[in-house]
């Protein structure tokens, strides 16, 4: 889906005060994330994200209920308009300052000590968007790559199966990130809830000691993070079998990219290398 695609789609929707052309993109990716007044509306990629764009909303609900900082939806309900997902939120003021890694620590100890919701929440399958990624890639990528990672996701699935974690199990962000919170005027806010769930909570601290490890964040900002939630993930003996579960998700999502986007390509093929090669000083560069 390019912007093109996204803005025909966001102006089928017809939920802007004005016309779609004059919304402004904010990103992207899985999702075309669109600003217009004090609304912003994500546009799905297809229309299998529905189930998910229905569940994110009823998670903000419940957040608001809660009483924790997240972003609030607009409407409680997705449309599917022309085969994509579309959610309406109320838009944030702007941020004040970059997020950092002590602010997301603060806020995912608020969500890590809530009980799950009545409606439910599913398990975080990390793996569960590799074969829909890979196939998007299609021919962009080299096939023997692909049947890597397949191989790949189907070893980390059934090692990670059977962890035995240290923290209690239970509700997570799922993609714990600084750049998932939004830092306004009363403070941190939690946003990009699509993959919140039910589930180990180290899911949510390995994210930034592969940041740590992959990305170049410094370490005195992991170390922020980690004083401020109270515990460092790499201590737990599970945490090599998520942050390789992660791995390769991260590198698959990545390929779907490749088809329009050269530079996709660079960044999947230099990802795929340091994994066969077993290099885990190999730098990943977001994207």
């Amino acid at each position: 889906m390019d912007e093109a695609r996204a803005r025909g789609v966001l102006a089928a929707a017809r939920v802007l005060p004005g016309p779609a052309r004059d919304a402004r993109l904010l990103a992207l990716g899985e999702n075309a994330v669109f600003a217009a007044g004090d609304l912003v509306v994500k546009v799905g990629r297809d229309a299998e994200l529905l189930d998910r764009a229905r569940r994110e909303l009823a998670v903000a609900v419940w957040l608001a209920e809660s009483d924790v900082a997240a972003v609030r939806a607009a409407d409680p309900e997705p449309l599917l308009v022309e085969g994509h997902p579309v959610t309406v939120w109320h838009r944030l003021p702007d941020p004040v300052r970059p997020a950092e890694p002590h602010d997301l620590a603060e806020l995912l100890r608020v969500l890590h000590a809530l009980p799950s919701p009545t409606f439910g929440l599913p398990p975080r399958d990390l793996l569960a968007g590799v074969e829909r990624w890979l196939r998007l890639a299609g021919d962009a990528i080299d096939p023997a790559d692909a049947a890597y990672l397949r191989e790949r996701r189907d070893s980390f699935a059934t090692v990670a199966a059977a962890l035995t974690p240290h923290l209690p199990p239970g509700p997570i962000h799922g993609d714990a990130l600084p750049r998932n919170v939004h830092i306004g005027p009363d403070g941190p806010v939690l946003v990009d809830l699509e993959t919140v769930s039910a589930d180990l909570r180290e899911h949510d601290l390995v994210v930034m000691a592969l940041s740590h490890d992959r990305y170049g964040l410094p370490a005195a900002a992991y170390d922020s993070f980690t004083e401020a939630y109270g515990w460092d993930v790499r201590a737990w003996s599970g945490c090599s079998v998520l942050r390789g579960a992660r791995e390769t998700a991260s590198c698959a999502w990545v390929s779907q990219h490749a088809p329009t986007n050269p530079k996709a390509l660079t960044e999947f093929e230099r990802r795929v290398a340091s994994l066969r090669d077993g290099d885990e000083t190999v730098r990943w560069y977001p994207f």
